[in-house]
């Protein structure tokens, strides 16, 4: 069975197509457009992997991503954005535990780094069961 990704993005037709795209992979997605709706998803189901724009409800998305992964402290953490130049972004990147992607991004580069997240966490999974 593939993953359950939780999918956070504010624009509509962006979170539209990302949706799709990792549907069509098979993955169960858990498209919101707000961190309250995520929370409440949070509440529902055990996502895989948090998908998350670099601001959403006027917060920092790594503090978002930390917020929500207190609620399911296992979930990986893909941020897609744009802004990989900015020093602070690296930091929290190092810190955090936060796997960045920049745009601009194809739908089959969108889905390899997915895979290379959630292999990622299959990895540390068989290595603490040994």
């Amino acid at each position: 069975m593939k993953a359950t990704i939780l999918s956070v993005c504010s624009d509509p037709v962006l979170r539209l197509v990302i949706q799709e795209t990792l549907e069509t992979e098979g993955y169960v997605v858990l498209s919101v457009g707000g961190l309250g709706t995520a929370v409440d998803r949070l509440r529902e189901y055990k996502p895989d992997l948090l998908l998350i724009r670099p601001y959403i409800d006027n917060m920092v998305g790594h503090d978002a991503a930390r917020y929500l992964r207190t609620r399911r402290p296992g979930m990986r953490v893909l941020m897609v954005t744009g802004l990989l130049d900015d020093d602070r972004l690296r930091y929290r990147e190092a810190v955090q535990s936060i796997d960045v992607f920049p745009k601009p991004y194809t739908a089959a580069e969108l889905l390899e780094k997915v895979r290379e997240v959630l292999g990622a966490k299959r990895s540390e999974s068989r290595a603490a069961a040994k």
